[in-house]
């Protein structure tokens, strides 16, 4: 049965070295309340384009805290582009990267960036305890 949880978080980027000047590779820490609360840290790798609104970025990302009750960590990995202006983005969970009490979890992660606050909407499964 797939479960939705919903809510907000706040972002802190870091640049970190890299040996190339046409990408960029980030550290990204997130604080995450909501239906899901909690920590998650992510290296992030970027290039621009010299067409204006077009780029593309990776990024895994490993999430601490409590789903809807249930704790433990996962990873999600991001996969985003932009095609003069028109952006698409992929975020999921890596399969078997579940512990704990969220083994076995598995879903898609959305990113709306449109408000203040970043908002997510995360479709889920999950074995029953």
């Amino acid at each position: 049965m797939t479960r939705r949880a919903t809510g907000t978080f706040s972002t802190v980027f870091e640049p970190l070295p890299i040996d190339d000047d046409a990408l960029s590779r980030m550290r990204v820490t997130k604080t995450i309340e909501g239906d899901l609360t909690g920590t998650a840290s992510a290296e992030m790798l970027s290039v621009g384009t010299p067409i204006d609104g077009s780029a593309g970025y990776v990024a895994i990302d490993r999430v601490t805290g409590t789903l809807h009750g249930r704790s433990g960590s996962f990873v999600l990995q991001h996969y985003g582009l932009m095609n003069r202006g028109a952006g698409t983005l992929v975020v999921e969970v890596v399969p078997d990267s579940g512990t704990d009490e969220l083994t076995g979890l598995s879903g898609t992660f959305r990113i709306d960036n449109d408000s203040e606050h970043h908002r997510y909407v995360f479709d889920y499964e999950l074995a029953p305890h």
